[in-house]
């Protein structure tokens, strides 16, 4: 046990450092320092799922784009300039031809144009004096999600093992694991909806991928519920193995669901970021996986100390 909380310990600092040397990255090389003029890939609102856009989706992506360097495409030209502002049109909404006003300011005066689904708006440059948050915190969001995605997994494998076997071993596993799937999933939660406010202007949309976490994040809520509810220990953990089971059936829905239906969550696709960004968020992933190793083995350490000091104690008293 002793060089098993070695390794957890080595883990956790190999972690802690991976994870600081990402954060750096994410202010003094993955972004332009002094946050200038910074280039970002070119943004489309209706170029990937036109039918997943209705009015206050246009709103909200559009609308917290104001001040950008933006290029309008409409069946009666090309418009570029600095947008202005970006409201619903009165009356529109599903269905409608006119999803939205957007005023954009060209050389020659503002324009206010009718921005329908079948159009595109894309944004390409933004001069600001403050760091892109919305950029920063998807390094930790994405790894820290895909961690909770691992660990649910574990516990899941656990469960099997022990309601196969019925060995107390694979119980107390998976619900370690279950505590680490519970922690990641808070903190998924937490900075996506830290992003969801820096980058979609605004804390919560009900699109698939987001829906879906939630449903995975009230299924892991209740394993526990369940867990404190029944008093016999057997029975316990067969009910809790099977329900972490089932319940993990959601975690691939949730992962995949944005490959497989219109989604506004965006989706990393291969080359879609740049070496300094990538690196960054390899760095990342890679220290989030150490720290949440390490997490696992001190906890499992913790709980075979525990058993030890109870059958000693048992021991000393027959």
């Amino acid at each position: 046990m002793k060089s098993a909380n070695t390794r957890a310990m080595v883990a956790l600092v190999i972690g802690a450092v991976l994870t600081l040397a990402a954060f750096i990255g994410t202010f003094f090389w993955a972004a332009v320092p002094d946050y200038g003029t910074v280039s970002q890939p070119k943004y489309s609102f209706s170029a990937r799922h036109p039918e997943a856009i209705d009015e206050r989706l246009a709103h909200d992506y559009i609308g917290n784009r104001v001040g950008y360097e933006v290029e309008v495409v409409t069946d009666e030209g090309t418009v570029t300039g600095t947008l202005v502002a970006a409201e619903p049109k009165e009356g529109s909404g599903d269905g409608a031809d006119a999803v939205m006003l957007a005023t954009v300011a060209t050389a020659s005066g503002e324009q206010t144009i009718e921005v329908t689904k079948d159009d595109e708006v894309t944004a390409q440059i933004y001069n600001y004096g403050k760091p892109d948050w919305g950029q920063k915190i998807f390094y930790f969001h994405v790894p820290i999600a895909e961690i909770s995605f691992i660990v649910f997994a574990v516990a899941a494998y656990f469960s099997v093992r022990f309601i196969m076997t019925r060995k107390r071993e694979y119980d107390t596993k998976s619900r370690i694991a279950m505590e680490l799937t519970m922690t990641f999933v808070a903190l998924t939660m937490a900075t996506g909806i830290l992003w969801t406010k820096a980058a979609w202007g605004v804390w919560w949309q009900w699109e698939p991928r987001l829906t879906t976490y939630f449903i995975m994040t009230l299924l892991v809520v209740a394993y526990f519920v369940l867990r404190n509810s029944v008093e016999d220990e057997e029975r316990r953990a067969l009910y809790a193995a099977a329900f972490s089971i089932l319940a993990f059936i959601d975690a691939p829905i949730s992962f995949f669901i944005t490959r497989l239906i219109p989604s506004t969550h965006p989706v990393i696709e291969s080359g879609g970021l740049q070496p300094p960004m990538l690196i960054t968020f390899i760095i990342a992933q890679i220290g989030m996986l150490f720290v949440g190793y390490a997490i696992y083995r001190l906890r499992m350490g913790e709980m075979e100390l525990r058993d030890r000091i109870e059958r000693a104690k048992t021991e000393l008293e027959g």
